[in-house]
């Protein structure tokens, strides 16, 4: 299993950028393949940005391509989500999760951070 505890949410302005990391536990942290999906008020979770095991491959919600970068650092136990240009629709719960299927295959994201705030006011 893998434990994830995501940070670094927050307030920030349209047009501004956040960082958010997704820290993990177990030394099997790089078996895992990463994503970050957001939910805001009233709508369903949906996916924003996922990388594969060794970081190599990267996907991207169209929504959001250009603007937000995942990386992850095994070594560190940490995936970040680098968030650019921000809108007020980005506004969400961002979650942190992880699976051991495919990683552009959302079904298989069985583990999942408490998740982190982002509020991005006009």
């Amino acid at each position: 299993q893998v434990q994830l505890v995501e940070s670094g949410g927050g307030l920030v302005q349209a047009g501004g950028s956040l960082r958010l990391s997704c820290a993990g536990s177990g030394s099997t942290f790089s078996n895992y393949n990463l994503g970050w999906f957001r939910q805001a008020p009233g709508k369903e979770r949906e996916f924003v940005a996922a990388t594969s095991r060794n970081g190599i491959m990267t996907y991207y919600a169209d929504s959001v391509k250009a603007r937000f970068t995942i990386s992850r650092d095994n070594a560190k136990l940490t995936v970040y989500l680098r968030m650019n240009s921000l809108k007020p629709e980005d506004t969400a719960v961002y979650y942190c999760a992880a699976n051991r299927g495919l990683p552009n295959r959302y079904s298989d994201y069985d583990y999942w951070g408490q998740g982190t705030q982002v509020t991005v006011s006009s």
